[in-house]
């Protein structure tokens, strides 16, 4: 189970912390890590490419501190930015092989979360920190364009709106999922998610309205914007953190998540026995996760085992 149509790579004493696929190439996948799990040591970024004979490290880029997020430009294919557990966000450039273009240093703690817009006619980024704020970045503009205040905890995720210019959400470790609109000064919306610290959470890609978090509680929960009282949905079934999620690309009522349990599992919350599929092929705790928007069905997560992994689970096969 679990291993259609992909492969596996090991990376030596990194664990991984976040894999995303390009939005540009077909099988290609940054992954940002950590040596000693991230708590000491340095990081890496790993630009990886599936092809016929599995999956081939492309390019490796080094950084004195863990990094813990990775984003993919929308205006160059070749361009990325990781976020670091020294309170900084570096922009890299695949085409060469020497560090950083440009270090963004502003945060006062842990980068634990980037992301870059993918509104047309919009070039912006968010960060998110353990020092409680969020900032707003143009990635041509060499210190940010605004700071975000009002958690009472660590942001743990950052996330923008697919549909929504100018809108992006946040995780956190106060228990509560907010909403901020760039163009506005303050919170537009605070939802108490759960009772618990939050690290994960993702837009619908099919509903402006719909938000899905993912919590130390264990469960995952939809939340629509237009009344926030109750959660649309609860989906029950990991037994430890949930450390992200992500909603399909091509399926609205579907999603994934990982854990800190070793498992990703798929969701159809529009079912009665939601839990589609529950993959087990990690042995550490798995930490990145994502779906292509090129192949339908295609899963990339990586965790603490140091390994990265390309799959298609059985159940996005036959949804296919």
């Amino acid at each position: 189970m679990g291993a259609a149509g992909g492969g596996a790579l090991r990376l030596p004493g990194l664990h991984g912390y976040a894999a995303e696929f390009s939005p540009y190439w077909p099988g290609r996948v940054a992954c940002a890590a950590a040596q000693y799990y991230g708590i000491a040591g340095c990081g890496t970024l790993v630009v990886l490419e599936q092809n016929e004979a599995g999956i081939v490290l492309l390019r490796s880029f080094d950084w004195n501190d863990g990094l813990f997020d990775v984003t993919w430009s929308e205006n160059n294919e070749h361009v990325l930015i990781t976020s670091s557990g020294d309170g900084s966000l570096q922009i890299w450039d695949t085409a060469k092989t020497t560090g950083p273009l440009q270090v963004y240093k502003e945060h006062t703690q842990e980068a634990y979360s980037v992301d870059w817009s993918q509104t047309r006619g919009e070039q912006l980024v968010v960060s998110g920190s353990w020092d409680q704020t969020a900032k707003l970045w143009d990635p041509a503009v060499g210190k940010s364009l605004c700071t975000f205040k009002g958690h009472e905890g660590v942001i743990y995720s950052t996330i923008w709106s697919p549909h929504i210019p100018g809108c992006f959400a946040s995780a956190s470790g106060d228990q509560t999922l907010r909403v901020w609109d760039v163009k506005a000064p303050g919170v537009k919306l605070v939802i108490p998610a759960h009772q618990a610290e939050i690290l994960s959470c993702d837009w619908c890609k099919y509903d402006e309205n719909l938000l899905v978090t993912g919590a130390v509680d264990c469960s995952l929960k939809g939340w629509d914007l237009r009344n926030v009282r109750q959660p649309v949905f609860v989906l029950l079934g990991h037994t430890y953190a949930i450390r992200r999620v992500k909603f399909s690309p091509f399926h609205a009522t579907l999603l994934a998540s990982c854990s800190y349990d070793f498992t990703v599992r798929f969701w159809d919350f529009s079912k009665p026995n939601p839990l589609l599929e529950t993959v087990e092929h990690h042995t550490e705790f798995t930490c990145g996760l994502d779906l292509s928007l090129h192949n339908c069905g295609q899963v990339v997560d990586c965790a603490w085992d140091e390994l990265v992994k390309v799959y298609t689970p059985s159940c996005l096969a036959v949804a296919v």
